[in-house]
């Protein structure tokens, strides 16, 4: 349908050689133009999974998405649809960079790795130039590094009143196990290196998918359980807190009481003020995820972007 919005998503690569920040560009056989490397989502997945993807076809690299950048929107010159593409910054190690497999094709017959003001002055489009403004902003704030904080809310599971046993025991039901699939591509774009969950097994088998395929260690916590909530939010005060410590990328998979209580004291740990997007997160629906990039600044811990993503 014309009217059918296309949605895709990309990356600003960017590396640091001898002091000096550079980004990738792609220089596009059909369309002979420079831009930064995208592509469209594919059927059935995360935008996140999408970026990665893309990528990896694209330049031959393998990245871990950063902080997120925004979205792009245009309409489509040979169709007239509109199309939405949302940007994730990624660092590129320069050793990497120099090792990527990628041959010329008839998609992109070359890359480069441009400084910042030949970029702006190579790129094709404004918008492009647009998203290495604001990558080059991110690095001078030194909000460039960071490290994801991704929560995680189990998927559908058998209603309570369906089932006779523990609740702790509740199982995910088809469409459960559907999310969990997935989304698995989605959390792993962020290269988490562990998985933390509750103990129950509505929790345990939603984050099996993605702990199994990409292979990251899971270690059960029942802090994270709704059978140790509590209204004072002193179990999600120390996780978040440890989390904020350690700075690693990190994944927690809780339940819908629970997940709020995180939300609310990554803000105050972070001394982040509250909007509409930090309010999403805290009310995700099941199999949902949210990401805090965060990076730990001279006044402490800062969330740099925020995002929420639905399963497909």
């Amino acid at each position: 349908m014309a009217n059918e919005t296309v949605y895709a998503a990309g990356a600003v690569l960017w590396k640091v050689v001898d002091k000096e920040l550079k980004i990738l560009v792609v220089h596009r056989t059909q369309h002979k133009d420079v831009s930064i490397p995208k592509g469209k989502v594919d059927p059935g997945e995360t935008l996140p999974e999408t970026a990665v993807r893309e990528i990896r076809e694209e330049t031959g690299l393998d990245i871990n998405l950063g902080p997120y950048l925004g979205t792009v929107d245009y309409v489509m010159p040979n169709n007239g649809r509109k199309k939405v593409v949302h940007y994730w910054a990624a660092e590129v190690d320069p050793t990497a960079a120099e090792r990527s497999p990628f041959k010329s094709n008839n998609e992109i017959y070359a890359l480069e790795w441009m400084t910042i003001p030949v970029a702006r002055e190579k790129l094709s489009y404004s918008h492009d130039v647009g998203l290495v403004d604001a990558l080059e902003k991110m690095y001078t704030l030194n909000f460039a590094r960071t490290f994801p904080i991704v929560i995680v809310r189990h998927g559908k599971a058998v209603p309570a009143s369906s089932w006779d046993g523990p609740d702790t025991l509740r199982p995910l039901l088809h469409r459960g196990h559907e999310q969990a699939k997935a989304i698995a591509g989605g959390i792993a774009s962020y290269g988490p290196r562990k998985i933390y969950t509750s103990t129950a097994t509505r929790c345990i088998q939603t984050i099996t998918p993605v702990a199994s395929q990409f292979q990251i260690r899971v270690k059960e916590s029942g802090k994270l359980s709704q059978a140790r909530w509590s209204a004072d939010g002193a179990n999600a005060r120390k996780i978040i807190a440890r989390r904020l410590a350690k700075g690693v990328p990190v994944v927690l998979c809780s339940h819908g009481p629970v997940i709020p209580q995180l939300v609310e004291e990554l803000v105050a740990q972070t001394g982040t003020t509250s909007d509409v997007t930090f309010r999403r997160t805290a009310s995700p629906n099941t199999g949902d995820f949210s990401v805090f990039h965060v990076v730990h600044s001279e006044f402490g811990p800062h969330i740099v972007s925020v995002e929420y993503h639905e399963a497909p």
